[in-house]
């Protein structure tokens, strides 16, 4: 036998063959013949059966969100008219600029945006002048946004000239993520059916894009157009904004061209370019006239391919395919045999490795391709192994440099006023105690902590005098003192890592009743991290010595805190407190700043 035949036959015989040679094996024993004449006949039969399935589908999917919008659309239209009749009943629509009714108008305004925030964004009340008052969700200021600027004018040109029942505009995109909205304006009249103004409102359309989105699954893509070819909203706001032009689509060129007040639900099969060659897809629309409005529902064929399963074929080739595979299986198992048992360890090894045991090794044996996968997959596991504890110990580095930058900056803020030194390491301490009591996670007392040490640190850009002020401060005075909150988180701002620890910098001086500052937030308004601070920075200012004060004892702190409870204080919060002094756990001394 020559010698490069022995080599061969001793491969063989140790079992250590390659893979190739096994899978061709078995492939010429089972006849490929029959199996390539079904496979030919099931995909004809599955591309018809996939069409119809996909049809149906989207048929369903498009009608019942063309529903859901409307009556989204009904329900804004309902509850602006119910705005309205409530400023006709209380006599305000008549001259909603006049500054004795503004006042009333703002809070009418103010209650309706805060009981439905998830809808309107933006509402305004105009007189005739165009002029008026109007209330907003958050920082957003319509006037400086020039597109919903524009839209708020045509709207109220629209209700003057024509007084239409409602009059809604074109799609907008909302800075800066591109969110979607429009805005929706009814005029105002007066008793004798006199214009005198206009009540418009900037409607967000997020409810609607998250039922898009939740749509646009496998492959599937559904997204909501005018009857003029634009955007109105799209589950990919960063590719399509709403507003765009999306006339180069087959479907939403048939939309354009179908008269306004027809409601049509049609599929159609068409291509689009791909990156190297076209793409089959097929897609349907349904239109609400209503609305003039069109929900869309595309999907590519070979998505719909990998993903539609044909039962009625699978039954119907099921006496083929067991002849087939019980011939497969016989001869397949002996080649099974020698290929199974080393993957099923390499497999162990690798469940191993994603629980977390780098420490796992695969037996290095079977056919040379997977013996040679077992010894890389052993060293890539020490590989790993090694790069993780170097991950660990560079990570716990880089926390102890940031919780040590935290301690320094902290004794910094205290230092600079002589009053309060070690007043952050106590609220710290004070604000964990009361997180332990109340349960908070791991994760949520370490924000806290930080957030704790960090509070004060707006008054490093408090003028010395004020801070250093041994006496009372004056009004003025303590109006600065009082920019200390605010200036602290825009100094921590920029800092990602704090981002989530802002609100206990910016807002621990807020009170229950909206008494506090900066901003005058109320009751669930207020992040529990704030409220817990605030009674913590209370709880040391009492119990330290101060210029205006001297310290007081722990239980007559504790009775004027109880006594200031769901005013300025959270009842919860101080329950949690009245816990850990019960306990013994809370002693009045200097503690050093530690988180």
């Amino acid at each position: 036998m020559p010698p490069h035949a022995q080599s061969r036959w001793d491969r063989v015989r140790a079992g250590n063959v390659r893979i190739l040679w096994l899978v061709l094996g078995a492939l010429l024993l089972v006849s490929a013949l029959p199996i390539g004449l079904y496979h030919r006949q099931v995909l004809q039969l599955s591309q018809d059966k996939l069409v119809d399935t996909e049809r149906v589908q989207q048929t369903d999917l498009t009608r019942s969100l063309a529903q859901e919008i409307q009556q989204f659309e009904t329900n804004l239209t309902q509850q602006l008219l119910s705005e309205r009749q409530i400023l006709d009943l209380t006599g305000l629509s008549d001259n909603v600029e006049d500054p004795v009714s503004e006042p009333k108008v703002t809070r009418l305004l103010e209650n309706f945006v805060d009981s439905n925030r998830n809808t309107f964004i933006y509402l305004t009340a105009v007189g005739k002048s165009g002029k008026g008052t109007s209330a907003s969700q958050g920082n957003f200021r319509a006037e400086q946004d020039p597109f919903v600027a524009k839209a708020l004018q045509r709207a109220f040109v629209t209700c003057l000239q024509s007084q239409q029942l409602q009059v809604r505009s074109d799609p907008l995109a909302l800075a800066p993520d591109n969110r979607p909205a429009f805005v929706i304006a009814v005029p105002l009249k007066d008793v004798n059916e006199n214009f005198t103004g206009m009540l418009a409102a900037v409607v967000s359309l997020d409810s609607i894009l998250h039922r898009l989105q939740d749509a646009s699954v496998r492959g599937r893509s559904v997204f909501l157009v005018d009857h003029s070819g634009h955007i109105v909203a799209h589950p990919s706001t960063k590719d399509f904004v709403p507003g765009a032009d999306a006339s180069s689509n087959p479907l939403v060129t048939q939309i354009k061209a179908l008269p306004q007040d027809l409601r049509s639900t049609e599929t159609v099969r068409f291509s689009e370019p791909g990156k190297k060659h076209p793409v089959e897809m097929i897609g349907t629309y349904s239109t609400f006239p209503e609305v003039n409005w069109a929900v869309i529902a595309q999907r590519s064929l070979a998505e719909a391919q990998t993903d539609t399963g044909v039962t009625e074929l699978n039954r119907q080739a099921l006496a083929f395919v067991t002849v087939v595979i019980l011939s497969a299986i016989l001869v397949g198992y002996f080649f099974a045999v020698g290929i199974s048992g080393p993957i099923r360890g390499l497999a162990a090894s690798t469940r191993a490795i994603s629980r977390g045991e780098f420490h796992q090794r695969s037996a290095v044996r079977g056919a040379s391709e997977i013996s040679e996968l077992a010894e890389n997959f052993n060293k890539m596991a020490g590989d790993i192994e090694e790069y993780i504890e170097r991950l660990k110990e560079a990570a716990e580095e880089n926390r102890e440099l940031f919780l040590g930058s935290i301690r320094m900056l902290a004794a910094a803020i205290d230092e600079k006023d002589p009053y309060t030194r070690g007043h952050s390491g106590r609220v710290a301490k004070y604000s964990a105690l009361i997180g332990q009591e109340l349960g908070l996670s791991t994760e949520e007392m370490d924000k806290l902590r930080i957030a704790a040490l960090l509070h004060d640190v707006g008054k490093i850009g408090v003028e010395d005098r004020v801070l250093k002020k041994p006496g009372s401060l004056t009004p003025e005075e303590f109006g600065l003192m009082k920019q200390h909150t605010v200036k602290g988180a825009n100094i921590m701002r920029p800092v990602s890592q704090l981002k989530e620890m802002l609100p206990g910098i910016e807002l621990h001086h807020e009170h229950m009743d909206g008494r506090g500052y900066p901003y005058g937030l109320q009751g669930p308004q207020i992040p529990l991290m704030a409220r817990i601070i605030g009674v913590a920075d209370t709880l040391d200012a009492m119990t330290t010595n101060r210029p205006y004060q001297t310290a007081m004892e722990l239980d007559y702190a504790m009775d004027r805190i109880r006594a200031l409870t769901g005013s300025k204080f959270d009842a919860v919060v101080v329950t949690a407190l009245e816990s850990a002094v019960t306990a013994g756990k809370l002693r009045l001394s200097a503690v050093e700043v530690h988180v």
